[in-house]
């Protein structure tokens, strides 16, 4: 698969304009020591706890914990580099759909569907803290997934398959873990030279938490057995999300043929403040996405508030060829509230909005003036009860040269005459949507409609776009749609049947020295092992370690550059690759691929 670099990209016109906020070096160029919390010694739930809220003691009146110099004892970690935990494609299948249908509305519902899927991990896990990356630290990997299925028009909603560790036979060793433990934690060193597969979701499941989501302190786990490992990495099958195995799962080369690579690569960029820059390719998909990963977070009473930083506009959707080629999408991040904090029992929960837009790359795709908008709404939660984690949103219509939509951040704010379809539920579960008026389908169609000589007593043609909108049975009836009942609403997605699709990533013998897994192999060994202690030294080693090549920098009167990203990443939030960024990510595509345990070539 070729994947030919891109110049810079003008960006849509409604990225707001670039922040004043200055860049600094990295951490170091303040002398001051970091604000630490001394280790209890007490490695139960009761002695993380009293550190925890030492640490909130700490953090009550700091303007941004995100761009603190903090050091935490080791035993509050969880076993997993920051680099490897964030990337919002914990189900690249979703991302890989976005380009698969020709209606430009269909593609906007599958960007909402990868909008409310690239977050999984906190809906079926615990709130977890990784370790802190250092200046030039990346971190790359990639996934092999099914394509997402349309089976017929009764089914609304895409079947995905995914491939997953079978039960029996044997295999490369690889940190795989058991589901009721971290896939982070699962950052064993693979004996194999090929490329490991990571473990299931990182964040181990509970019963306890709201929304059936794990409430409990952050815990270290269990290492489990090589016996298990190479047992549980064994053969990889192709199998529905609902537990049914793919018809051809026998054939290794007609699996490998349906499969669909991601490749993904991210780099820390800056230290203070922390930023990371982050690219995936889906080449077969005519597919991009990046963006710049910032954090702000405070403490607001008894719960951390998250909000995206300065520098981090969301994340940018790159169509580059197929049915919508030229389109650049952009998904703002909402804002995220840790709960429970002095009880230690923590909860996520989501407000404000997200934004989805779409907007053509100067110079490509075919126009038309008429573009499609969402707003997805997280509802504030009441101080009283159990959270419901309710979401409702609405797509509607934009015309090229407009900018008074750039105000419609809530459901209310968009005038009723652009709506052309509304969704609700709960982001934990189920949500399901329907059309409202003609705006959702294609032109010609309802063109047709309009010109149609008796209008009351014609069915409207239903477009040969996707069995979704062929679903609804629609009717005109002076001038305005009068839906079936029994169709009006239909399924988006059920977000509580879903899991995170585990990640590939090279053997740690095979990655560079500043590569995320074998940069933190010693901490997370000792950590996995609970070995706490020993992992607080290798962890300080490495930050001293950090300290001193900044050190090194001032002296001799030079600045950090990033290898895999240009500095470009401080103008407008989205990166541009290097040479060496694209060299890594076709490497990444490039590497073999295992099917029912055998290695069977390249996607």
């Amino acid at each position: 698969m070729s994947t030919t670099p891109h110049t810079t990209t003008s960006l849509p016109s409604d990225t707001p304009d670039t922040p004043s906020t200055p860049i600094q070096d990295d951490p170091e160029d303040t002398h001051e020591p970091p604000v630490s919390v001394p280790d209890s010694g007490d490695t139960g739930e009761g002695g993380k706890l009293k550190m925890i809220v030492q640490l909130v003691k700490k953090c009550l009146g700091v303007k941004d914990i995100a761009a603190m110099r903090l050091s935490l004892p080791a035993s509050l970690l969880e076993p997993i580099p920051n680099l490897e935990f964030s990337h919002f494609l914990d189900r690249p299948d979703y991302f890989a759909a976005i380009n698969d249908h020709e209606d430009p509305f269909e593609r906007m519902l599958a960007v909402v569907r990868y909008s409310l899927t690239k977050d999984l991990k906190f809906i079926h896990g615990k709130i977890c803290k990784p370790y802190n990356s250092v200046l030039g630290e990346h971190f790359r990997a990639h996934w092999d997934v099914a394509p997402l299925a349309y089976p017929s028009p009764a089914s609304p909603v895409p079947l995905s398959c995914t491939i997953t560790p079978s039960n029996s036979g044997v295999g490369p060793t690889s940190p795989i873990i058991p589901d009721s433990l971290s896939e982070t934690a699962s950052i064993k060193s693979g004996k194999s030279s090929k490329s490991t597969r990571s473990g299931l979701s990182f964040l181990s499941l509970s019963r306890n938490s709201p929304g059936g989501s794990t409430s409990t302190v952050a815990t270290s786990p269990q290492l489990p057995s090589d016996n298990y490992l190479a047992a549980h990495m064994s053969n990889l099958n192709l199998t529905a999300s609902n537990g049914t195995p793919n018809a051809n799962n026998n054939n290794n080369v007609n699996n490998r043929n349906k499969l669909v690579r991601i490749a993904y690569l991210t780099e820390q960029v800056s230290h203070h403040p922390p930023i990371s820059a982050y690219y995936a390719l889906c080449p077969s998909r005519h597919l991009e996405l990046c963006g710049i990963d910032q954090i702000s977070a405070k403490v607001s009473g008894t719960t951390l508030r998250v909000v995206a930083g300065d520098f981090n506009r969301g994340i940018h959707v790159r169509v580059t060829g197929g049915h919508g080629e030229g389109e650049l999408y952009r998904v703002t991040h909402p804002v995220a509230n840790v709960n429970g904090i002095l009880r230690g029992s923590f909860y996520l929960t989501v407000s404000e909005s997200t934004i989805v837009t779409c907007s053509m790359i100067e110079g490509k795709g075919k126009g038309g003036g008429r573009r499609f908008r969402t707003v997805i709404e997280y509802k504030e939660e009441s101080w009283l009860g159990r959270p419901h984690f309710l979401v409702e949103g609405v797509i509607h219509v934009v015309h090229d040269g407009e900018t008074q939509h750039e105000e419609w951040t809530k459901v209310k704010h968009v005038p009723r005459s652009r709506v052309v379809a509304v969704f609700e539920g709960t982001w934990r579960g189920k949500i399901k949507w329907k059309r409202v008026g003609m705006g959702s389908y294609p032109q010609t169609i309802i063109e047709s409609t309009r010109s149609s000589p008796a209008p009351s007593h014609e069915h409207l043609p239903l477009p040969s776009i996707n069995p979704v909108a062929a679903s609804s049975q629609l009717d005109v009836s002076d001038g305005e749609m009068i839906m079936d009942k029994e169709h009006e609403w239909q399924s988006l997605i059920d977000v509580s049947e879903l899991r995170v699709v585990p990640k590939v990533v090279r053997a740690v013998e095979r990655q560079l020295p500043d590569e995320s897994r074998r940069l933190w192999e010693s901490v997370t060994r000792n950590l996995v092992e609970k070995r706490y202690g020993e992992a607080t030294k290798e962890k300080q080693t490495i930050e001293q370690r950090q300290r001193d090549d900044a050190a090194e920098r001032r002296r001799k009167g030079v600045e950090f550059v990033p290898k895999y990203f240009e500095q470009t990443y401080k103008e407008g939030g989205i990166p541009v690759l290097t040479e060496d960024g694209w060299k890594a990510l076709k490497e990444e595509l490039g590497e073999e691929v295992s099917i029912d345990g055998a290695w069977v070539g390249r996607v």
